[in-house]
């Protein structure tokens, strides 16, 4: 792997980038929240080969939206379910675009 290659992951929000505890340092909150999102499976991060905890810049963002939730007063595990729902709506709502486009362009919609 060349050095473009390296620095050319960090632009990918899906690359395992961050420690746990940098992470969560980042979003303001503890390794502890952490570790209970992953338990509620709202994020699974990646492991490195000796076993630690890695998390992207995607996870990064959810795992702040579920803190925002619970510094609102929302259990953690509503709060986790509450993400989930938004991302599915968000995924539904872009299905239903892509139909409406194909729609009203008199063509198939394009499939996943």
């Amino acid at each position: 792997m060349t050095a473009d290659d390296a620095l050319g992951r960090l632009d990918d929000d899906d690359y395992p980038a961050y420690t746990m505890g940098r992470a969560a340092e980042m979003i303001g909150t503890t390794a502890g929240f952490l570790r209970a999102l992953g338990e509620a499976r709202l994020i699974t991060p990646l492991r490195s080969e000796g076993g630690h905890r890695r998390y992207s810049r995607y996870q990064l963002r959810v795992a702040a939206r579920a803190r925002e939730l619970v510094d609102q007063g929302t259990p953690i595990e509503a709060a986790c379910r509450i993400i989930i729902l938004e991302d599915q709506l968000e995924e539904a709502q872009r299905i239903n675009a892509e139909y409406r486009r194909a729609a009203a362009e008199g063509r198939p919609p394009a499939s996943d």
